[in-house]
């Protein structure tokens, strides 16, 4: 996992024709400033590796990752591990293991603490997008929101009962986190990193 990895992949592939690869290439060798922006390009790249770029450097942008994952703050990392959610043995390949925040969520629940700042931490959004999360009554955003970050049904259900404003049927709150696909979860989650909340999965 060294960076010498990088220089025998530039001089032997014909990647540096491919704009996306040359730009990663070059970001990697921008310094720690750049970090965050680069792993997060990285990780986009692999989710949907494109048909124009050699499938032998898939490999070398793993690496990279991998490297680059462990450089990052843990709001990045987070964030990436909402992007790389659909394939969950390239998450656990590629990025660090860390100790579950879904426990300190549900804790912070049941102490009545700052909810929506943990719940932050997990989703990797910033807190008013968490607040705006929940404070959906209907409990569909915090479905989406689980679901994408992986939290299971009985996670999703102590949270909603805890965290949710009152006024839906805490029935329909329960099923609407086995009406939502996974797939879907994700993709909207991604989304509100950097979008308008929804209440629906896209």
């Amino acid at each position: 996992m060294e960076n010498q990895s990088l220089i025998p992949a530039r001089d032997t592939h014909p990647m540096t024709a491919n704009p996306r690869l040359a730009h990663l290439l070059a970001l990697a060798d921008k310094g720690p400033a750049l970090r965050n922006a680069l792993a997060e390009e990285v990780a986009a790249l692999l989710v949907e590796w494109p048909s124009d770029c050699p499938a032998e450097m898939r490999p070398v942008f793993e690496n990279l990752l991998y490297r680059t994952a462990r450089e990052v703050d843990a709001d990045t990392r987070a964030k990436l591990r909402v992007q790389l959610f659909a394939d969950r043995a390239l998450a656990a390949r590629l990025l660090p293991k860390e100790q579950s925040l879904v426990t300190p969520l549900l804790e912070t629940a049941r102490n009545g603490g700052n909810v929506a700042a943990a719940l932050a931490a997990l989703l990797g959004v910033d807190e008013a997008r968490a607040s705006e999360i929940l404070h959906d009554e209907s409990g569909q955003a915090l479905a989406i929101a689980a679901k994408g970050a992986g939290l299971n049904r009985v996670a999703y259900s102590t949270l909603a009962m805890l965290a949710l404003p009152a006024g839906n049927d805490p029935a329909a709150r329960l099923a609407a986190h086995d009406n939502i696909t996974t797939l879907e979860a994700a993709r909207t989650l991604r989304a509100w990193r950097g979008g308008v909340l929804q209440t629906a999965a896209e």
